[in-house]
């Protein structure tokens, strides 16, 4: 928690220091975090298994920190968000009929 904590912190300090707050509105962080989304999904464009690992990383950390960003302008608890978000997960994917089992929730 505390490797969190001074992560989001060093965000937003990064964010306050440059004045970028006025830029990162829902609509554009979402977009944000969408494009980022498909430079990862790029790192994997012509091959599976023989990728750039430094490149993943860096599009990795860009699509988590827009949404800690997102969390920040929209005041909220990301970790408590993502908490409740893996508990629907959990209702939607019973371990008895999701196990080994790519199928989507609503054709298990």
């Amino acid at each position: 928690m505390e490797r969190f904590d001074a992560l989001y912190k060093k965000i937003e300090d990064f964010v306050k220091e440059r004045d970028w707050r006025k830029f990162h509105t829902p609509c554009n962080l979402s977009k944000s975090i969408c494009l980022e989304a498909a430079e990862l999904l790029e790192c994997f464009q012509w091959d599976n298994d023989n990728f750039n690992l430094e490149d993943l990383k860096d599009e990795l950390a860009d699509v988590f920190i827009y949404c800690i960003q997102m969390s920040q302008v929209l005041n909220l608890d990301i970790l408590e968000v993502a908490s409740k978000k893996m508990d629907k997960n959990a209702l939607k994917y019973p371990v008895e009929k999701a196990k080994s089992s790519s199928t989507k929730y609503d054709k298990l």
